[in-house]
This record gives structure tokens, C-alpha cells and sequence, in this order.
């Protein structure tokens, strides 16, 4: 697993955090791009810039081994953001790896850019890929389903939800779920390359046959935060209206979004068959019923859930 020298992108997120905390525990030197200066932390140098910062993005992946692209928007006000971030802000780092001569690139997508036509985000996704898998980098793409953990700002919407006895849903469907500490592994197992990975696109999940039915993961969520939680399945209409209604009164910080609905209302998010990742490489070890009773404790434990 051990590389010269690793730079990420997208370090100060929930998905990023979790990949500097697995990387100090292996023991792997990383150099991470942040948009504000950061507390110093053992094993990790600091690049203050953006995706937008040629020189910022020079001096990120000068000397480096492996690029390993997570940052990325998952919610913006317009198509030009999601535009920018991850078509534009991907282009750049791929030009940065191949000025510099890094010979491997790794890049977070979603399970939305399977779809494309559902939502703006998810279109930006597919783009993004499309930019990595026409370079002549060593790249390797990942798909995360939906992911959870300590510090996630997302799936908490659900676990606050469900304290309260309730949890509106979309339309019945099937998703899949991943831990973040599993998901981290994941992205430092691929760091080597090799046969098995290289240019190959991977969606990897909790191992849980069949996935998850949207009302199967509430209940498993209400049992988490110990409430006996009733999930609601609503209409797509429904959701709109709430979409509209969350943009009027938390602007841009909303999080339901009407693009966001249009993923939502998907009858079936599961991985792919076959799109695992190869089991000598890397397994799931989260058992999900377990990681979301953690994750609750980890919300109480910061004040999250009151």
C-alpha cells in the first residue's frame, strides 16, 4: 500500500477526514489541499488553495505517487455549480497529475453518474469520469452508494428524523450503503494499482445481499437512535413541493434540493453486479446494523442529537 507521497483532494470532508485517519494508522505521507490553512496533523502537508489554483494544484501533486480526487459538489444552487466543481475542478486536477508526471490517479464519483438523466449532479459526475478515463493516466474510478458515519452532514437529516418517530421517504425503492471508514479503505487498498484495478470502475457497498429497501434502512436508523421510527414513502410531487419549500427558507444551504429529488425518486440505487471491487483487494467490515448504532452514539457524543 505504501506510496512516496499521496495527494488528495477533498481532505477536509467527511469522506476526506476518514481517509487521513486511515492513512496516519498505515502510515502513509500525505499532502492535502484545503481552501482555509489547517491545524497541523502528523503525516499530512497542507496545500492552501482551491481546484481552480493552478499553483495550488502544482504544488499538491509535485513529487507525488498517486492523485486521489474525492473533493467534489453535492449540492449547488444551479448546474453551473456542479458544472465547475466536478467537470471543471476534475479537468484541472488531471491536467496538474499529468503535468507533474503522477502516474496514478484514483477519482471519488457517485452510483448517480449511472444515470445521468435524473439529475444535474449526477450528469457532472459522468462527465468528470468520462475526463479521467480519456487521459493517459493509471486511473481507477469508484462509485460509492450512499454513504454514512461520524461527521457525515448528510445521512444525519435521517437519524434526526427518525429521534423524532418519523422519517419521510421517497417513493419504495432499493438502495445500497457504505461506511466511511470502509469506503477509505477502499481508496488506500487501490493506491498500488495494479492489473486487477487499473482502468477499471468500481461500486462497492456493505456486502448486504440485495441491498437495502428505503423503509428497511429507516427502521434500521430508528433502531439506531432507539426510536420504533414509521417511515412515510412520498410521492414525487409531495417531495418537490418540500424541495421548493426548503430552497425558500434555507436558500442554498437546503437540503432538499429539486434536483435532488429527481435521484431520489430512482426505484433502485444498488451497486452493480459484478462491480464490486476484487475481494483480495478489499471487503466491507462494517456490518451496517452495528456502524449506524456507532454513528448514532458518535451524533450524541458531539451534541448532534439532543
Amino acid at each position: 500500500m505504501a506510496a512516496e507521497l499521496l495527494a488528495i483532494t477533498g481532505a477536509t470532508g467527511f469522506v476526506g477526514q476518514a481517509v487521513l485517519d486511515q492513512a496516519a494508522r498505515a502510515g502513509i505521507e500525505v499532502r492535502a489541499l484545503a481552501r482555509r490553512p489547517q491545524e497541523a496533523r502528523a503525516g499530512v502537508e497542507w496545500v492552501q488553495g482551491d481546484l481552480d489554483d493552478r499553483r495550488a494544484l502544482q504544488r499538491l501533486v509535485g513529487k507525488a505517487s498517486v492523485v486521489l480526487h474525492i473533493a467534489g459538489v453535492v449540492n449547488a444552487p444551479d448546474a453551473q455549480g456542479f458544472e465547475q466543481g466536478n467537470v471543471w475542478g476534475t479537468l484541472n486536477m488531471v491536467n496538474a497529475a499529468l503535468d507533474a508526471g503522477v502516474p496514478r490517479f484514483i477519482h471519488v464519483s457517485s452510483l448517480s453518474a449511472r444515470e445521468p438523466g435524473l439529475s444535474v449532479y449526477g450528469k457532472s459526475k459522468l462527465r468528470g469520469e468520462k475526463i479521467v478515463k480519456a487521459s493517459s493516466l493509471d486511473w481507477t474510478v469508484v462509485r460509492p452508494p450512499a454513504v454514512y458515519g461520524p461527521r457525515d452532514t448528510e445521512m444525519f437529516e435521517l437519524f434526526r428524523l427518525a429521534r423524532r418517530g418519523i422519517v419521510p421517504l421517497p417513493p419504495q425503492g432499493h438502495l445500497s450503503i457504505i461506511h466511511v471508514n470502509d469506503l477509505a479503505r477502499l481508496l488506500l487498498a487501490l493506491v498500488p494499482g495494479g492489473e486487477a484495478v487499473t482502468h477499471m470502475t468500481f461500486e462497492p457497498d456493505d456486502g448486504t445481499p440485495g441491498g437495502w429497501t428505503n423503509t428497511n434502512l429507516a427502521k434500521a436508523i430508528g433502531m439506531a437512535v432507539g426510536r420504533r421510527a414509521t417511515a412515510i414513502n412520498l410521492p414525487a410531487g409531495v417531495l418537490r413541493l418540500g424541495a421548493k419549500l426548503d430552497t425558500r427558507f434555507r436558500g442554498n444551504g437546503a437540503k432538499l434540493t429539486m434536483d435532488r429529488v429527481g435521484y431520489m425518486c430512482h426505484p433502485d440505487w444498488r451497486v452493480g453486479a459484478g462491480l464490486q471491487p476484487p475481494p483480495e483487494i478489499w471487503t466491507p467490515q462494517v456490518e451496517t446494523r452495528m456502524g449506524l448504532h456507532a454513528t448514532a452514539a458518535w451524533y450524541r457524543e458531539a451534541g448532534w442529537l439532543n
